[in-house]
């Protein structure tokens, strides 16, 4: 019986990581699938929301002291856009604008109670459906996972903004 030893010629079909290009595809694909599994699980929680509107709520749960103009330069978007996302999200409910108490000119954006709860119940349906597609991997996949996911977050966060270089 012929083995090749790690990082021989099947290591390297297989995409050993030597390249980082080689398993770009593979990996685009995968965060593809799993985006569309985190898209639908929120879209069956009981609030249904935009991409968008969830992408602001989470901006508004991590960072509570955002302002209108934090909250678009976050998304990345036009102060209009986001004034017209916050009307929508106040109209439902989810978040209210209240007087800065340091600077009364300034309005700061809120969650509401129900804005919170909206947001458990989308990350509890996230991580139910993740757990479906963990559970159909072997022990030893899911910690290869979890620990290129662990490398993945230890990425400084300009690695992110950088456009890739044209080879």
């Amino acid at each position: 019986m012929f083995v090749t030893p790690p990082g021989g010629a099947d290591d390297r079909a297989r995409g050993s990581g030597d390249d980082p290009s080689t398993g770009a595809r593979e990996i685009a694909d995968a965060v593809e699938r799993l985006a569309n599994l985190w898209s639908v699980a929120a879209q069956k929680a009981a609030v249904r929301l935009s991409p968008h509107q969830l992408r602001a709520l989470r901006a508004l749960e991590t960072q509570p002291d955002l302002n209108l103009t934090g909250l678009a330069e976050r998304l990345d978007i036009g102060l209009p856009t986001a004034s017209r996302l916050c009307d929508r999200l106040e109209a439902a409910g989810l978040m209210e604008r209240a007087v800065q108490p340091r600077s009364r000119r300034e309005v700061q954006l809120r969650l509401t109670g129900h804005g919170r709860r909206v947001l458990g119940d989308v990350a509890r349906r996230r991580a139910q459906a993740l757990a479906g597609v963990l559970a159909a991997l072997t022990p030893a996949e899911r910690s290869a996972l979890i620990g290129g996911m662990r490398a993945v977050l230890a990425v400084p966060g300009e690695a992110f903004s950088q456009p890739p270089e044209e080879s």
